[in-house]
């Protein structure tokens, strides 16, 4: 890897409740990186579990924790980047692992690329003994939701393998919307869209963990929420970006002749063009 001059701080923040079949495997991932300018932050919900326990084993090592009541993840995670102060941000849940040297990969992209504000690793998913269980293509494109193709494919931005500038965060608002409980992160993704492209990576950064009575695996409330959250920041695209994306989603809808589909879906595939590569 090429000599990094100046590590940029990265803040990274776990939110958690209850997850101490996990959470130490999560804190070991991130720690283990040897980042030399980390802030790593927990945000506990008031676990009644031995997840304090095993917070407390590494606390000279963490820059902030707490534990407290507080109202889910989004809250949590809100508390944690409120205390930050890292140039670049990012989140892994309490169940979910970094890979390794992924902060130094994020720190060399980020400083050998000005104009990459926000970046998702090669999305990984792994199971409850951290075997591989898949990857699969990046989803890269504002288009690509407002189009509708999610619906069909369920493939998302993965969170665990996305981080962003302080500059971008603060952009959008700096704030995720408590409205949503599922589907939060999606609806930051499209406030980032408003001012920056997403630029991928063919490198694991991180890794998104399957297990039993995960919420993530309510799909139907998670594409409800996916839904209002698409309506709300489609009032912000421009005139001529609502025209196309009405006109391709009647086409779609409406028109039955095989050969106009075949020409609605190349100028659906032009418009979500090609992933950016760093």
């Amino acid at each position: 890897m090429k000599f990094i001059e100046k590590y940029p701080k990265i803040s990274v923040i776990t939110p958690n409740y209850n997850q101490g079949d996990f959470i130490e495997k999560t804190i070991q991932s991130v720690l283990d990186q040897k980042y030399p300018n980390l802030e790593y932050i927990i945000i506990d919900g008031g676990s009644t579990d031995n997840s304090i326990e095993i917070i407390k084993k590494y606390q000279d090592k963490l820059s902030y924790w707490t534990s407290k009541k507080d109202s889910g993840m989004y809250d949590a995670l809100n508390i944690g980047f409120a205390k930050s102060t890292g140039d670049i941000m990012c989140w892994i849940n309490s169940d979910d692992i970094l890979w390794k040297k992924s902060l130094e990969t994020i720190a060399l992209i980020f400083t050998s690329n000005s104009q990459v504000k926000w970046l998702q690793g090669y999305p990984s998913v792994i199971d409850e003994q951290e075997n591989l269980k898949y990857q699969r293509k990046h989803v890269f494109s504002k288009m690509y939701f407002y189009l509708l193709k999610h619906e069909t494919s369920f493939a998302f931005i993965q969170q665990e393998s996305t981080v962003w500038s302080r500059d971008l965060w603060e952009k959008a608002g700096g704030y995720l919307n408590l409205d949503y409980k599922l589907a939060s992160d999606f609806d930051l993704w499209m406030r980032f869209f408003k001012y920056e492209n997403l630029y991928c990576t063919n490198k694991q950064l991180a890794a998104f963990r399957t297990r039993i009575d995960q919420m993530s695996s309510d799909k139907n409330t998670y594409l409800i929420e996916v839904k209002k959250s698409i309506k709300e920041n489609y009032k912000n695209l421009n005139l001529i970006n609502k025209i196309i994306i009405k006109s391709i989603i009647f086409f779609k809808t409406n028109v039955k002749n095989k050969f106009i589909k075949r020409i609605i879906n190349k100028v659906s595939t032009l418009l979500i063009g090609k992933p950016k590569m760093v």
